[in-house]
């Protein structure tokens, strides 16, 4: 398997986990499992096989980065802003209010931390994938660097900085061959020493999801509980059908889990039956609805430029 395989695999894997989750989200743990089948299914104001506000966020990030050639932040948000005047099927409260407070961007996640004291939702993770595979060639420090940057557009909580940073750093282990979860200890030594023990705690070989004292709509339980179903899987297909059956926010938490699956074994891992129906609507960009030809492309273009 070469590096363009584990990065279209984790462009396409975090959109097929979105996509498998949403139908489920909120629902109790096993509900996927329950129904007898593991076909990409309608439900819940989804169509089958249609990614949420997590794919399509991830694509205006993938976007941004190689048409500006970089990272162009006010870009982003700019594109982010667009995306939620089109008015999607789903956001987050908090990304919706940061977009529209009035404030510019490197103000408005700020300025909302300021007045709810509140900005730990999973909401800059669950887009992070194709900004670790484009920014993984830079190496740890500098992909880590950057994973902070684009969570702070609509986080303003560094706590939550961190996680992402986390998360861009084991993506860039897996598409340099190695194992993920090996990055773990040396992710935790990058990240600031006030988070450290918390984010160490759920992502130890010991922790499981029934440990969370939160719900995995927040950062911590979802980027540990993503971890953790990698950690009993030997396949993608395994791990994401695992963090669908946790329950509680099922769309992130098998979007993140998709994306290092994905990363991890590759493309050709991910189960045809659940690429075929996949498609991804692009409000705010032209009403465009990207399918698996056109996430193959974006992960090739993605890997290539970074």
């Amino acid at each position: 398997m070469n590096r363009n395989d584990r990065a279209v695999g984790a462009i396409v894997g975090t959109a097929v986990g979105d996509a498998l989750g949403a139908p489920f989200e909120f629902r109790p743990a096993g509900t996927f499992s329950a129904t007898g089948t593991d076909e990409m299914h309608g439900g819940g104001g989804w169509d089958p096989g249609e990614a949420t506000d997590d794919t399509q966020m991830a694509v205006h990030v993938g976007e941004s980065l190689l048409e500006c050639g970089g990272l162009d932040l006010p870009d982003i948000f700019a594109r982010f802003q667009r995306w939620c005047a089109a008015d999607p099927k789903d956001i987050g409260t908090q990304t919706e209010d940061v977009l529209t407070n009035g404030y510019p961007w490197d103000k408005a996640a700020q300025v909302h931390f300021e007045g709810n004291m509140r900005a730990a939702g999973n909401g800059c993770l669950m887009r992070a994938a194709t900004s670790a595979v484009y920014c993984a060639p830079s190496g740890r420090t500098s992909t880590m660097d950057a994973a902070r940057r684009i969570a702070g557009l609509t986080h303003g909580d560094p706590a939550v900085w961190e996680g992402v940073a986390i998360f861009h750093d084991l993506i860039r282990a897996a598409l340099d061959g190695g194992n993920p979860l090996d990055a773990i200890p040396d992710a935790l030594a990058e990240i600031e020493p006030a988070y450290r023990d918390k984010y160490a705690m759920v992502l130890s070989a010991d922790w499981h999801p029934e440990k969370a004292t939160e719900f995995n709509g927040a950062i911590w339980p979802c980027l540990g509980s993503a971890v953790w179903a990698l950690r009993q899987a030997s396949t993608f297909e395994d791990a994401v059908r695992t963090a669908v059956d946790l329950g509680g926010d099922t769309d992130t938490v098998a979007a993140v889990t998709g994306g290092l699956a994905g990363a991890a074994y590759g493309i050709d891992a991910i189960p045809d039956r659940w690429t075929t129906k996949l498609h991804v609507p692009l409000p705010g960009a032209g009403d465009r609805v990207l399918r698996l030809p056109e996430l193959v492309g974006l992960g090739r273009r993605l890997n290539a430029a970074g």
